[in-house]
């Protein structure tokens, strides 16, 4: 045999040994499991329930007896689709989802004096009482946290705890750092958005680009988005949006424009959490500012993620809160 076909046989030898040794490795790699996806074991129930103004869409996620976890979604207007990894805590209590009126799988009225944040905290009343909810925790996320602050300023009963995720309870606030985190935005994005803006043009491709470039940021880090924020954004409801926060997450136009509950956050008397990410739009210091003005609440930072940390960083996500509903309860016996 030559030299060159043994050199020939050695490398094809050494070739087969490597596949056998690494093609199971790599193709669990190529094939992650799926980060957001709920147990198979859960049940799953959804359905319709009347509310002022129309038909919202709920599913409830698990069963049994433990104290269920409500998820108020953000927005207004970005239905509860990417959401839905925290539904994975299914297997230790049930978690329900719906989307608001205006979005989502929920009716979507013409009538734009439905947008108004008491209306949204009377829906939230009324699904309670439709799904039988008498003893709660809530999440609320983004503008989910300004319903829910809202919602516990009517004194409900029943609330056992209340999670505040990558929280917006000041709009003044939240502005404030979005103009610092466009100003860190490359010189070539900023020039775009301020050209059309200039020219109000905001509707073309181009400035759109750069709002994502934004978005990449200090919504969501991970690339491509995840497909539940995918569909989140294909179901959102733009009247709502438009109406209540205006074109983007930094232009604030609508009628939360000065929205501000900073100084009756001391009146919430419940266990509650805030959760917010390095990143987040919602910064770590104005999350800070809201944590200090609660009386006993505890704040978690996500060092890896922005506005999304249950999609950027699931699992100690999903961590954190169960921790904090197990300790919640416990103190409760």
């Amino acid at each position: 045999m030559s030299s060159r076909k043994l050199f020939a046989g050695l490398v094809g030898t050494i070739v087969a040994i490597l596949i056998v040794i690494w093609l199971p490795g790599l193709i669990g790699r190529a094939h992650p499991a799926d980060p957001y996806a709920l147990p198979p074991e859960c049940p799953v129930r959804t359905g319709f329930t009347a509310v002022d103004g129309g038909r919202v869409w709920y599913e409830i996620v698990g069963s049994g007896d433990a104290t269920p976890l409500l998820i108020l979604h953000g927005g207004p207007g970005f239905p509860h689709d990417y959401l839905e990894p925290i539904g994975r805590l299914c297997k230790q209590r049930p978690v329900i989802f719906y989307d608001q009126l205006g979005c989502g799988k929920s009716d979507r009225p013409n009538n734009p004096s439905l947008w108004r944040i008491n209306r949204f905290v009377g829906e939230l009343a009324q699904i309670r009482v439709a799904l039988g909810l008498k003893h709660v925790h809530i999440l609320g996320q983004s503008w989910g946290t300004m319903l829910l602050a809202d919602y516990l300023l009517t004194k409900p009963s029943g609330v056992r705890s209340v999670i505040f995720s990558d929280p917006t309870l000041s709009i003044p606030e939240f502005v404030r750092d979005a103009a610092r985190y466009r100003a860190e935005l490359p010189s070539h994005v900023q020039a775009v958005l301020d050209r059309h803006e200039r020219l109000r043009s905001t509707a073309c491709p181009e400035y759109e680009g750069a709002v994502i470039e934004y978005y990449r940021r200090h919504v969501c880090r991970l690339n491509p988005f995840p497909e539940p924020l995918e569909r989140s954004f294909a179901g959102i409801g733009e009247d709502v949006y438009l109406t209540m926060n205006g074109p983007n997450e930094f232009t604030i136009s609508g009628t939360i424009r000065s929205y501000d509950r900073t100084a009756q956050l001391r009146e919430i008397n419940l266990p509650a959490l805030l959760l917010c990410g390095r990143y987040d739009e919602a910064s770590p210091e104005a999350t800070e500012n809201y944590h200090r003005a609660i009386p006993g609440s505890q704040m978690v930072i996500f060092e890896r993620s922005s506005h999304t940390p249950f999609l950027e960083e699931p699992d100690r996500y999903l961590e954190v809160l169960a921790d904090f509903l197990h300790r919640v309860e416990t103190a409760r016996r």
